[in-house]
């Protein structure tokens, strides 16, 4: 019964789409959902964000306040710190951070406060999908038991997917309605109301047989990207060992049209993911009694690359009779990458 009203409000576009957490992932979509015409309901405990954003006052990068304005205006989008409002939501997506502790292991508290407020307004027929990046086991350990718990029967009067975000900040051509979206399910039922929502405002989504394989899909995406930059980072170092330019073997390995992709060496890694996602993995897999030598050298070799970069200022002023302490050093990017604003995990803090 729940299945398939919820079907008909999806494709009526009578749900009202809840989404948990408004940062550089979860606006995006609330903006998308919002100008596919749902009435979007965005929560944030930071009342200083809520507020800007009723003022159309945009503050990530790739949403415009004009964007913003149109459907704040219209009211399609109306952000609060009220998680009461739960109870008026039919699908809500939880956006929210996933850090890591002082020990390096996965910080779930965000993901735990989230999953409390909506257990405090569940309501039958409810479709939540989790898109924070966290570890395979995720959706099923820490939402679909919670859940249930209060008498609800996953697939039946409750529906869960896990769909893992792949927002690249500052990207130009590829942003969230036009980046392929996968999509793992805990049922058939949960996979087919997860595919008919996402569907509206996504280009192409991608099915998955589970929630498992859809959290280990964004955690390969990231581990890969971790593993290869460190790759080319000590290459750039062995390069400058060996007295050659490591741009222009680069630049020349990629005149290749098969088996080689171009990665840039540079002073290390930031961002909400590369830096964090392969020690979820990481974590995970010694619960598992299997321990990935590649993951933990990645990070070892890609942590050491700001040293690196201050070793080779140390090197200039010493070439100007000038030492480290007392010289005054100008630092042009303190973002984790070109053209955006975002200075999470950046390497030159």
């Amino acid at each position: 019964m729940y299945y398939e009203m919820m079907q008909e409000k999806i494709n009526r576009k009578n749900a009202t789409v809840g989404i948990i957490g408004l940062g550089y992932v979860g606006l995006p979509l609330a903006i998308e959902f919002a100008e596919a015409g749902y009435h979007v309901i965005g929560f944030d405990i930071h009342a200083g964000k809520v507020n800007q954003l009723a003022h159309s006052d945009s503050y990530i990068i790739d949403i415009t306040n004009q964007k913003l304005a149109t459907v704040v205006q219209n009211g399609h989008f109306t952000p609060t710190t009220d998680f009461s409002k739960l109870g008026e939501v039919d699908a809500v997506c939880i956006c929210v951070p996933t850090p890591l502790t002082k020990s390096q292991e996965p910080d779930m508290s965000y993901i735990m406060a989230a999953v409390a407020e909506i257990k405090r307004y569940m309501k039958p027929g409810m479709l939540i999908t989790l898109e924070s990046t966290t570890y395979p086991g995720t959706t099923e350990e820490l939402i679909q038991t919670e859940i249930e718990a209060l008498g609800y029967r996953v697939g039946e009067d409750f529906f869960l997917c896990f769909s893992p975000e792949r927002v690249d900040p500052g990207n130009k051509t590829f942003q969230t309605k036009n980046t392929p979206k996968v999509l793992g399910g805990t049922t058939p039922n949960c996979c087919q109301l997860g595919e008919a929502l996402y569907s509206k405002v996504i280009d192409h989504v991608y099915l998955v047989s589970s929630t498992k394989v859809a959290e280990m899909t964004k955690l390969l995406e990231n581990t890969f990207r971790s593993i290869n930059i460190a790759f080319i980072n000590e290459m750039a170092m062995l390069c400058e060992a060996l007295d050659m330019n490591i741009w222009e073997v680069v630049d020349a390995a990629a005149t290749k049209p098969f088996g080689f992709m171009k990665f840039m060496p540079g002073p290390g890694i930031g961002g909400h993911c590369i830096p964090l996602d392969p020690m979820y993995l990481s974590w995970k897999a010694k619960g598992a009694n299997f321990f990935s030598r590649f993951i933990e050298l990645a990070q070892e070799t890609n942590k050491k690359m700001p040293e690196q970069v201050i070793h080779k200022v140390s090197q200039a002023l010493n070439s100007a009779y000038k030492s480290m302490r007392g010289s005054k050093v100008l630092v042009l990017g303190m973002a984790y990458k070109p053209d955006i604003d975002d200075v999470r995990e950046s390497p030159a803090l």
